[in-house]
């Protein structure tokens, strides 16, 4: 097979974007192992953050950002996202996606937590993510990208020069197949569904950041995980995120008894950061107190948030009560595969843009609603790049002996997740991150890296993918001996900003492999 210009990986907003802006000149394949319409970005409630109001400016949408992210960010990423983010809404708008505007045809401005003005475009309240992919959709489909669903991307093909030229693909029905590309972008989401309570599709389990590190590319701060505060907490479940916007329009975060917890924790109070949050509410779960947001004071709460109000309501919730039982859950990877401003990776012809990718935009916790602006402002500048690129000298493909394994050893994924988000989850420490990593190696990570994937089911597959990034996130959060952002130990529990580190914890195949022989799995330390 020849060849094609453009390989994307995924059906998100990043992977949209790219894909239409690259089409323009290119042949551009977009595979996906679900379907389009199974994606984050497609659940996405609270909006997209841009600054185009009269009295709000690109520097203080940066301000936020980087306070946000605890002054761990790239500030040239960020002067990208919030320079370049208004020229492509209003792009966006003349394509005729609609947001929701006041009777002048104003666009509706909502806020969200760390955001000191008001900056979120929404789409029907809380259905934006829904809206806007459609509207790609449409556009995709007038396009001349060719889509394959049910298609999962199972290995990256490298050449002998260490090059990316392609992946191996494996159908629904289990063919296996090889597609070649002068450019391959991954733009598969970040890894949330490997925690028992998330936000995140099912279908985003970090694979893309598991192709990448086989394939050689650097991957970087995994430690930094955001927990969104506020998931529908049913019966111990997590079953659909309440947005943010909720709290934006007044709601309290308040305890059985009315109290609420937010009050003497930060000036913001229910808006103030969300780590600050996720622990607040972590803490009174942790001592068996049920944490609520009271809407009461937010009139026509189903006309302004319909999805959140059939969420609820489909789950038995009873909205005249006025009080919905939250927990906070996995919602946003601030790392991922290292990338610079156009989304290239360590690896020639690899690129990655969107969650999965770590331009550094994000710091150490990503502002409210900056994500779906990251994939429309990044993806296209990567769809540019694209265009741009000249021919690639075409490599021999790389001989490789893979490990064939016929009987393997892998976890139960229900357990996995639990181990994860109690062990490397809101609250870290230690003996915890110690334990986990632990019991992670004991599956034999370094055959995982290198075993034949063409004799593995994907469910198999999932797994072993799983164990990689759940060990990427374990080593990382170990290796940062502070707590920053996202990322909070009990056992370094003070944000110290003139003690901050300022270097990142990266970790390739290479470097993984050598800190796997070059010690004895980790002794677990009583807590």
């Amino acid at each position: 097979m020849d060849p094609v210009d453009v390989l994307i990986i995924g059906s998100g907003i990043a992977a949209m974007q790219t894909a239409l802006t690259a089409s323009k000149t290119k042949h551009v394949i977009l595979i996906t192992k679900s379907e389009l319409r199974e994606s984050n970005s497609y659940l996405a409630q609270g909006g997209i953050a841009c600054a185009i109001a009269n009295d709000d400016k690109p520097e203080l949408h940066k301000i936020d950002t980087v306070c946000a992210g605890r002054h761990y960010n790239n500030r040239l990423a960020v002067d990208k996202l919030v320079n370049e983010g208004p020229v492509v809404m209003q792009e966006l708008m003349h394509t005729g996606m609609e947001f929701d505007c006041n009777e002048h045809g104003v666009p509706l401005l909502g806020l969200e937590g760390a955001h000191s003005q008001r900056r979120i475009l929404h789409r029907q309240g809380d259905a934006t993510g829904k809206h806007l992919m459609e509207h790609y959709l449409k556009r995709l489909a007038k396009s001349s990208v060719h889509v394959m669903e049910h298609t999962a991307a199972i290995e990256l093909i490298l050449g002998e020069d260490d090059s990316c030229m392609g992946a191996k693909t494996m159908s629904k029905q289990g063919k296996i197949s090889s597609i070649y590309a002068n450019a391959v972008v991954l733009a598969t989401g970040g890894c949330g569904s490997l925690f028992r309570f998330t936000s995140n599709s099912p279908t985003v389990s970090g694979d893309g950041i598991a192709l990448a590190f086989k394939a050689g590319a650097r991957i970087r701060d995994m430690e930094f995980i955001q927990f969104h505060p506020t998931l529908l907490y049913i019966k111990g479940k997590t079953v659909g995120l309440v947005s943010e916007a909720v709290r934006g329009e007044g709601a309290e975060l308040v305890t059985e008894s009315g109290k609420r917890i937010m009050n003497d924790v930060h000036r913001q109070k229910e808006l103030a950061p969300r780590h600050i949050v996720a622990q607040t509410i972590y803490s009174y779960l942790k001592n068996g107190e049920q944490v609520y947001l009271d809407i009461s004071m937010i009139s026509d709460f189903k006309k302004k948030f319909p999805t959140i109000a059939a969420l609820c309501e489909n789950n038995g919730l009873d909205l005249t009560k006025a009080r919905i039982p939250i927990a906070p859950g996995n919602h946003f990877l601030m790392g991922g595969i290292e990338v610079d401003e156009w989304g290239k990776t360590s690896v020639q012809g690899l690129y990655a843009v969107g969650e999965v990718a770590c331009t550094g935009v994000h710091g150490a916790n990503r502002l409210a609603s900056n994500s779906l602006l990251e994939g429309l402002v990044f993806g296209k500048s990567l769809g540019k790049h694209l265009i741009e690129a000249p021919k690639r000298v075409w490599p021999a493909e790389k001989k490789q002996t893979k490990r064939v394994v016929t009987q393997l050893a892998l976890p139960n994924l229900t357990e996995l997740q639990a181990n994860i988000m109690n062990d490397a989850g809101i609250v870290r420490n230690q003996a915890n991150l110690s334990r986990l990593l632990s019991w992670l190696e004991s599956f034999d990570l370094e055959a995982l890296l290198d075993v034949d994937v063409t004799k593995l089911s994907l469910r198999e597959l999932d797994k072993i993918h799983a164990i990689i990034v759940s060990w990427l996130i374990a080593y990382s959060a170990l290796e940062r001996t502070e707590s920053r952002g996202g990322h909070f130990r009990t056992d370094y529990p003070l944000e110290n900003n003139e003690n901050w580190r300022e270097e990142s914890v990266v970790l390739d195949h290479h470097l993984a492999i050598h800190q796997l022989k070059g010690r004895e799995l980790y002794e677990p330390i009583e807590a």
